[in-house]
């Protein structure tokens, strides 16, 4: 009976690895998880097929039995052969089957696929187009349909301690004839990561500046409407980007910093709108002088979906130049505050910005000279924004994984809420949004977007407008 038995125990177990290699070569198991079920299926049966053959004396073992060991041996090597292959897979595999998205150390959810990663090679990526309508006599009859951007996130994992992370972004569908507007090909970050402790750990490269919720958080499905706020792009003039150096990390439980040393901006690129045009981003950006930012953030576990921070800039941006026969430091500082609360199908936030800039006399003088659109420079400027929406869907269909969320959105800016001595104010510059909207998410990875805004200016017209968009991340 024993002989009987071990000789169909090994029969069964080299059958089940030629059904299991088979069926492999005919269907692809699904996932890595199928893969070791495989495995595990064929290591027990090789321990019963073991226990078996010791538990039966030599002088009872069959004529097959050196064959049967043998067997047990090819399997074996089968099956390790086989797990370390699955292994690779499951640590080197570029693109995860099931990819789990979460933000981490200030990055969208997509572009923070590189930190999931055991080793190697992450590619992510987002995109978002837009249909915006003028409306009513103050526009212009420009309206205009725009693949706005569409970006790829690569990254690459040396080591557990070492990781480089990118995105590349296409603007507008094409590079046009070299012109902005036509559309253009940037690198929006390109940065190398050194963990080193919880506490501190190193980046370099063209890195993110951490102001604001959008700066680094800039994916379509996770801020509401189809344009990023207005605060965020003329008082934060998001998305900025600067080479440098510095540090983050986890100073207790939620609450985390991120500070940096970069180049500083360009004073000869400020306007009226603001000091969006001085950013260098990384494209032979003016390093004659620097800037600090520094940036911190808590969440408090007792209060989930809650967060508070703040972060400030400073940093001298005259870059060595002469503006009106002087050659001024131009001290720009801006600082931010803000706030968010999510809760059960809601979502608030809040962001107040301050700036101010020295010798924007000088600067406007500079620009008038030459004759410049937008002269007059504010010495400062400041802007804030709210925001809500609520997930409705889940009143009407239960434990939906959809969204369907209106939103409300007031802003208020000014970017020369303080005008330099012996120039004129520009009002139009002063301006209020009231936006409403609807965001819909048939899946997390996808959003539907739909909103009309409402401007209005101190001085003169602005027209309103209507967008109607998707977005996507991967």
């Amino acid at each position: 009976m024993k002989i009987n038995r071990i000789t169909l125990t090994s029969s069964t177990a080299v059958a089940l690895f030629t059904v299991c290699t088979a069926s492999f070569a005919l269907e692809k198991p699904k996932t890595m998880d199928d893969m070791w079920k495989i495995i595990q299926a064929q290591q027990q049966e090789i321990e019963t097929m073991k226990s078996q053959l010791a538990s039966t004396p030599v002088g009872d073992q069959p004529p097959t039995a050196n064959t049967e060991t043998s067997s047990v041996k090819k399997l074996e090597r089968k099956t390790d052969v086989l797990s370390q292959e699955v292994e690779k897979l499951r640590t080197n595999l570029a693109i995860p089957e099931e990819a789990k998205y979460k933000s981490a150390y200030g990055l969208g959810p997509a572009a923070s696929k590189i930190y999931a990663v055991g080793k190697g090679l992450s590619i992510g990526g987002y995109g978002e187009g837009s249909y915006q309508a003028i409306v009513g006599d103050k526009g212009n009859n420009k309206n205009s349909a725009d693949l706005e951007r569409m970006v790829l996130y690569a990254g690459y994992k040396f080591t557990d301690n070492i990781l480089f992370n990118s995105e590349l972004e296409f603007e507008h569908a094409t590079t046009g004839e070299g012109s902005e507007e036509k559309g253009e090909v940037s690198v929006e970050f390109a940065a190398l990561d050194f963990f080193i402790d919880p506490l501190a750990n190193i980046r370099a490269g063209l890195v993110l500046m951490p102001m604001g919720f959008i700066n680094q958080i800039h994916e379509p499905p996770f801020f509401f409407g189809n344009n990023r706020p207005e605060v965020e792009r003329r008082i934060i003039p998001s998305t900025w980007r600067e080479v440098g150096i510095g540090l983050f990390g986890q100073i207790a439980p939620g609450l985390t910093y991120t500070t940096y040393l970069v180049n500083g901006l360009n004073a000869e690129e400020f306007s009226s709108g603001g000091i969006r045009e001085g950013r260098g981003s990384g494209s032979n950006a003016k390093a004659e002088d620097f800037g600090y930012v520094a940036r911190m953030d808590y969440a408090p576990q007792v209060l989930p979906g809650v967060s508070v921070g703040g972060s400030a800039y400073i940093g001298n941006s005259g870059q060595n130049q002469t503006f009106a026969g002087k050659n001024p430091d131009v001290l720009v500082q801006l600082y931010e505050a803000h706030a968010q609360w999510k809760y059960h199908g809601l979502e608030w936030r809040a962001l107040g910005s301050w700036g101010h800039i020295d010798n924007a006399d000088l600067i406007s003088a500079q620009r008038t000279i030459e004759g410049k659109d937008g002269a007059v420079v504010g010495s400062e400027n400041y802007g804030w924004y709210t925001e809500v929406g609520y997930d409705i869907l889940p009143h009407f269909i239960a434990d939906t994984t959809q969204y369907l969320a209106p939103f409300f959105r007031y802003e208020q800016f000014d970017t020369i809420a303080q005008t330099p001595t012996g120039f004129l104010d520009d009002g139009n510059m002063d301006r209020r949004i009231y936006q409403v909207g609807l965001q819909y998410k048939p899946i997390p990875n996808v959003v539907i977007k739909a909103d009309y805004r409402n401007i209005s200016a101190k001085t003169g017209s602005v027209p309103d407008d209507f967008n109607l968009g998707f977005g996507f991340i991967f």
